[in-house]
């Protein structure tokens, strides 16, 4: 999913809820300062705007839960807006019978219909309208500047992906672009496309395409970091996480490669955010003592920047300085060379015992892995993940072989699931392992567990030198 369809999705939430408040807002000021003149209003001392609002209040959260079972917060729906404006009015519903529901139990005197009515009424018209603002600014976004545009290769011949075609060029505000059709694909002719044209997703419109020849697409999509989207055989059974979309009323069915996607990922930044900031504010005294002993003990920097790449993008990872300062990021990686025959790991990792560029002091906050606290900054930055694949220099990520590049799929991590099973002695075909098997299984669960199991280890643990 693009970034910017998350966006407008969350975006939605917060919208929501203020339309419904809106409505509340409406209902009884309509009822008090203009209705009055027809019929006294007998409940303004029993209820007064204070009150009343707090119950808006809860009331907006009571629609709002409604909407979400009624699909509203769906983040792949792509229904029309006459769908989303049935499905307004059924949440509107629930929510307010719910709310007489609870009158009614609590057998309390309530004398205004009309704010009953009134709240229902407003609170469709005010979240539809909200919800039409939106969409019409995506699509113009979509349409006009290309903004979260999916750009796409369709593969296939037949009426199937002429149909997909042709809705994707008269239909442009859906957010599809054609970069190329073919009816056979060629590896090299899209690896081509890819590195010069670019696209995001490969579209694979013939239900009885080669089984080979699909593997080798989803294969290549898995490499690139490509969505990859078919239209299914009746007779096929998928076992891999998948989204079904509907394009010229097909159904297309994306093979997902985390499940960490739409909410999940508002769900671990938003915890990423809270758990960086307690650490960073929690441990500040421990930053000062570590900083002042790392000066004191050799000459340098306190904190070395190195670069290193989180998903697809590079940046600098920032940590305590452990070693002697050789380099001007403070670092000691120009003395790799001469150490790489005394290298212990397989793969492109590099790790020697004894290293002899670390410090006294290097050495202990190594064992303790206290040299990794100011990844917090990292976390709260976006940078990475507080729990996720270790982030790798770029060295030695061009030294990845296909399989690996499946680790690039999400962000980086502070932490993971190799870090909290055997750390840098593992090899790293198991790292890979356990980072994939991350990838593929991700949950909020999981990453708590993956949390407290890093606490237990720093305590615990001290072979990370």
């Amino acid at each position: 999913m693009k970034r910017s369809e998350l966006f407008f999705n969350v975006m939605r939430v917060p919208l929501d809820f203020a339309m419904l408040l809106t409505a509340g807002l409406v209902t009884y000021l309509l009822r008090t300062q203009i209705l009055d003149t027809f019929r006294p209003v007998l409940f303004e001392l029993n209820l007064p705007l204070f009150k009343y609002f707090s119950i808006t209040v809860i009331t907006a959260l009571v629609f709002m839960a409604c909407y979400t079972i009624s699909g509203l917060y769906l983040v792949r729906s792509r229904g029309s807006y006459i769908d989303e404006f049935l499905k307004i009015i059924i949440g509107s519903s629930a929510g307010i019978m719910a709310m007489i529901v609870y009158i009614f139990l609590r057998q309390e005197l309530f004398n205004s219909r009309f704010l009953v009515l009134g709240a229902w009424f407003f609170a469709v018209v005010f979240v539809s309208l909200g919800r039409l603002i939106v969409r019409r600014l995506q699509r113009s976004l979509v349409a006009k500047r290309g903004f979260g545009v999916h750009r796409a290769v369709i593969i296939g011949t037949g009426n199937i992906a002429k149909r997909i075609s042709d809705d994707i060029v008269s239909l442009p505000e859906h957010g599809y672009t054609i970069r190329a059709t073919m009816a056979r694909h060629d590896i090299k002719a899209l690896k081509n496309l890819f590195d010069h044209d670019g696209f995001d997703e490969i579209i694979l419109a013939d239900p009885t395409y080669d089984l080979d020849k699909t593997a080798e697409l989803v294969d290549f999509c898995n490499e690139n970091h490509c969505i990859f989207r078919f239209v299914p055989n009746i007779y096929e059974t998928l076992t891999m996480h998948s989204a079904i979309d509907m394009v010229a009323g097909m159904p297309l069915i994306e093979l997902k490669r985390t499940p960490l996607d739409g909410w999940g990922r508002v769900f671990k930044r938003v915890a990423d955010v809270v758990w960086a900031s307690v650490g960073l504010l929690v441990l500040s005294p421990v930053f000062v003592i570590v900083a002042m002993t790392v000066k004191l003990d050799s000459r340098g920097p306190v904190f070395i920047h190195q670069k290193r790449v989180s998903g697809r993008k590079n940046f600098f990872l920032l940590k305590f300085r452990s070693m002697i300062s050789v380099d001007p990021d403070g670092s000691a990686d120009s003395m790799k060379t001469r150490l790489a025959e005394l290298n212990e790991r397989e793969g492109p990792l590099f790790k020697i015992k004894n290293d002899p560029r670390i410090t006294k002091v290097g050495r202990f906050i190594r064992k303790t892995r206290i040299d990794e606290l100011p990844q917090f900054w990292n976390v709260l930055k976006g940078d990475i993940s507080l729990v996720g694949p270790r982030p790798h220099l770029p060295s030695e990520i061009a030294q990845y072989q296909k399989h690996h590049k499946k680790l690039l799929a999400i962000k980086a991590g502070a932490t993971g699931m190799a870090q909290v099973s055997g750390s840098s002695d593992l090899p790293f075909e198991e790292e890979v392992t356990l980072d994939s098997f991350y990838i593929e299984h991700w949950s909020m669960w999981l990453d708590m567990k993956i949390i407290f199991k890093t606490m237990f280890k720093m305590l615990n643990d001290h072979s990370a030198v």
